[in-house]
């Protein structure tokens, strides 16, 4: 997600590299690739301009400190822009009904069904709600069976009447069946169409008045580009939605669509999908995408998806265990596992700055770990319990079985046993510090 972007910008600030001070011909010079930049990344044409218009404005008007170099001046204000640009604040889910009701809206393939099954399974997890999804794409029944997969998988309950083709009537019946059973947020995924028509506009405008939502969230497939900010401006005309999300950040997308709908609809991104894992949602924040953009990294955002998967109770068991000397290969997996619930390989080293760029044309695969699996899979209890049985016919066997080679499985016993050394060493006092933080 916005590679091209973020290595075009690079380029452009380095225009003012050398200068020694900001004139209106090398700040017009730098601006003028910019917006070349930002077309490129399907950014709304009016938007480049507005954009580029006002940093040129703030750029002209600043007076640049000695300490402080002009290209670095000119990167501080993009960034500021950017941020304004995509919202400024953070925006919050509205959740003040009893039930609190949510209509997804979009076309067909943005990635409704699987964000419905997203949200609740966050606001299950983060907000402590009792969600309840509601299946009113009647067209289609494959949209109902992936919902009731998706319900069953993160354990809340799925409203659906088989048979009935009044997503109006399945709605309100689903709003009062949350009501008798206590349920205190309602997810309601609509139907979409390969394209914006009348009678799908009718029907999700019937199905706002007939719920009286308190969010409204546009679903929009990022990768679709401008398209995406013209069916955003569509759908906001007739249904004055309360805010976006984006799906599909972490494909081949340039991310204009990132970049143009909050000006072009005046209502905020309030999350992001970035990936098919039930994990991969965000909240979006503004200030945080424009640092990935600029290449700065985000380690806010990592640490969160790092104190997700933290639990105190675990990690002190794992530092008794250290400092024993007894890390074994149960609890080796058990850390394989957390590092993955955390999202796509990638996007994780994106977020530490510098290591984006130096990655840009390494493929991570997210099956990374599948052979390290394999392997300690092919362990007996005994072996994953105490690495230091393993001799040379276990090995062989231990290869043959995960279907890797000897020196595969040789390497990680060595990588583990440095590993382990390693952890002992930095164990205690560091450990603690380490935990003591986390927990604040």
């Amino acid at each position: 997600m916005f590679d091209n972007l973020s290595e075009r910008l690079e380029r452009s600030f380095k225009i003012l590299k050398g200068e020694g001070k900001i004139t209106e011909i090398n700040v017009a010079e730098t601006l003028k690739d910019v917006r070349r930049a930002l077309l490129d990344a399907d950014v709304n044409y009016k938007v480049a301009k507005q954009f580029t218009d006002t940093v040129k404005e703030k750029a002209l008007g600043q007076n640049v400190l000695t300490a402080v170099k002009p290209s670095q001046l000119m990167v501080k204000i993009v960034h500021d822009e950017l941020t304004t640009l995509m919202g400024g604040e953070t925006a919050d889910i509205n959740l003040e009904g009893r039930p609190a009701v949510i209509l997804m809206a979009g076309l067909q393939g943005s990635g409704k069904t699987t964000f419905s099954g997203k949200l609740a399974r966050m606001l299950k997890a983060k907000k402590n709600r009792r969600p309840l999804l509601v299946a009113c794409d009647v067209y289609r029944p494959a949209a109902i069976d992936q919902l009731k997969v998706l319900a069953d998988q993160i354990g809340v309950p799925m409203y659906t009447e088989p048979g009935s083709k009044d997503p109006v009537q399945i709605a309100q019946n689903a709003i009062r069946e949350a009501k008798a059973k206590a349920l205190d947020t309602v997810i309601i995924d609509t139907a979409g169409r390969l394209a914006v028509d009348e009678q799908m506009m009718q029907e999700i405008t019937a199905l706002k008045q007939a719920t009286q939502p308190q969010e409204i969230l546009f679903v929009v497939d990022s990768m679709t580009g401008q398209d995406a900010v013209n069916t955003a401006k569509e759908f906001n005309d007739r249904l004055d939605f309360t805010g976006v999300v984006l799906t599909k950040l972490d494909g081949d997308t340039r991310g204009g669509a990132a970049l143009s709908i909050r000006t072009v609809v005046s209502k905020p991104i309030k999350f992001v999908g970035t990936g098919e894992k039930l994990e991969a949602i965000d909240q979006f924040h503004p200030a945080r995408m424009a640092d990935r953009i600029l290449g700065m990294g985000d380690i806010v955002s990592l640490v969160e998806r790092a104190q997700e998967q933290y639990d105190e109770e675990e990690a002190k068991r794992l530092q008794k265990k250290i400092q024993k000397n007894q890390f074994d290969f149960n609890d080796f997996m058990s850390q394989i596992q957390q590092i993955k619930k955390m999202g796509n390989l990638k996007e994780l080293a994106s977020m530490i700055p510098g290591v984006g760029k130096a990655l840009k044309d390494v493929e991570i695969d997210d099956n990374a770990f599948k052979s390290i699996e394999a392997i300690i899979n092919s362990m007996t209890p005994k072996e994953r319990t105490h690495p230091e049985i393993l001799n040379g016919s276990r090995r062989q066997r231990i290869a043959r079985g995960s279907g890797t080679t000897l020196q595969e499985v040789n390497r990680l016993l060595k990588q583990f046993d440095e590993t382990r050394k390693m952890m002992k060493k930095v164990t205690g006092s560091k450990m603690g510090q380490m935990m003591s933080r986390m927990k604040r």
